[in-house]
């Protein structure tokens, strides 16, 4: 499942905001949040299907759109 946590090193006089803040967006480019979310429940492979080609249909739609008027 996860083989490594993202870490980070806290500068010297870096705030805890801004470390924390670090921290979010390398777990955010790891991809953590995603894969908890998706291993929260089974989700059928025809429901992983459906899901799949409605998010497909969708990006679709807003590329037309944006050829359109954009």
């Amino acid at each position: 499942m996860l083989n490594c946590m993202p870490g980070v090193i806290v500068k010297e006089n870096e705030s805890f905001e801004s470390a924390l803040r670090r921290f979010k967006k390398t777990c955010e480019k790891a991809g953590i949040l995603s894969d908890i979310r998706k291993h929260q429940h089974f989700e059928k492979p025809s429901d992983r299907r459906k899901r799949k080609l409605n998010a497909a249909k969708r990006k679709n739609r807003q590329r037309l759109l944006k050829e359109q008027y954009g």
